[in-house]
């Protein structure tokens, strides 16, 4: 961080932080978020469940993301306040809004888990319970990783900051977690494909997270300080925990597959939670805003003092013109 990051104080108006913080309840939307996460991943595990010859793992995913989505549902219309409010999202289809196109996915994917979960628990009607297994599995693709999107697009500085990596850290996660329930639930003898899910995803959410938090924006504090800072480290325990349990003894005890991937899951929840308390934390102080926008006024004030040129782009110009008027020759090779 450069020295006057460090030492300028930055105020707003009265006092009053230039950002509103997000009205949202933690336990309704990150929640729902994780929720989502386990409910999009269970049924793409099913899915692989169902025509590998599985069927423990494939009651297992196939409740479990019915459940899981019934609980995101259901703290997403607590936040609403009415369930009228969420069909009324429905009477629009607006493909440049990601609160549109995620309701429409929920929409779709929650009818699917539930007919697909429904089939094979009654053994009624197979052939389009698997279809809808199926139908449900590509719908929960974009389920579990709509809401990185959906944050992303907001003008909370943490979140903005991490648009273009969140859906990845959230697409990990929630493999961690799906493949964490399925083997903490499932035989033992029929996890593997869980297992593995579970220890890739959680390979690809710690990667993730550790390229967000380390890139070279001033928002990327709130995820190492305060709350959110010990909700993600112990998000990280908990990740690498599970997963080195799974890869290593899952295979062979009941006793450490359910250990394991329940540690899992809970990692994965801590990670939304901290990430969801990261970006409350960057509207509180003023400079996660001002900082960014006063260097990006000084990057452009500098091209345009450049004559529109960038500050290399200039010196080469410079020294082509010198070149010529003297007849030395200089190249503008030999600047770089």
């Amino acid at each position: 961080m450069s020295p006057r990051r460090q030492k300028e104080e930055f105020t707003s108006y009265y006092g009053r932080p230039i950002l509103k913080e997000p009205t949202w309840e933690a336990l309704d939307i990150a929640g729902y978020i994780f929720a989502g996460g386990l409910a999009g991943a269970s049924s793409l595990l099913a899915a692989g469940a169902q025509h590998s010859g599985r069927p423990g793992l494939e009651r297992s995913a196939k409740l479990t993301a019915l459940t899981a989505i019934s609980a995101s549902v259901v703290a997403l219309v607590h936040d609403l306040g009415r369930p009228d409010r969420f069909l009324n999202m429905l009477r629009v289809a607006k493909p440049t809004s990601p609160m549109s196109v995620g309701s429409w996915i929920l929409s779709v994917y929650g009818p699917l888990a539930g007919a697909t979960a429904a089939s094979n628990v009654l053994g009624l009607l197979p052939r389009a319970g698997r279809l809808a297994g199926l139908g449900a599995a590509v719908a929960g693709t974009g389920v579990a990783t709509y809401t990185a999107v959906l944050i992303g697009d907001t003008a909370v500085p943490t979140w903005h900051d991490a648009h273009d990596v969140l859906p990845f850290v959230f697409a990990g996660s929630a493999a961690a977690s799906a493949g964490g329930v399925a083997a903490a639930l499932s035989p033992v003898a029929e996890a593997g494909p869980a297992r593995r899910m579970a220890v890739g995803g959680a390979a690809l959410e710690t990667a993730m997270s550790l390229i967000m938090e380390r890139r070279d924006h001033l928002s990327t504090e709130t995820l190492h300080t305060g709350k959110a800072g010990r909700l993600l480290r112990l998000s990280k325990a908990c990740t690498v925990g599970g997963a080195v349990g799974l890869a290593l003894g899952g295979g062979r005890s009941r006793a450490v597959s359910v250990l394991g991937g329940l540690t899992l899951a809970a990692g994965s929840a801590l990670l939304r939670f901290g990430v969801f308390e990261a970006g409350r934390a960057s509207t509180r102080d003023p400079k996660y805003v001002v900082v960014p926008q006063r260097e990006r006024l000084g990057k452009q004030a500098e091209v345009q003092g450049n004559g529109g040129r960038q500050p290399l782009e200039k010196a080469r110009a410079e020294a082509q013109s010198a070149g010529q008027g003297k007849g030395t020759g200089v190249s503008a090779a030999s600047m770089v």
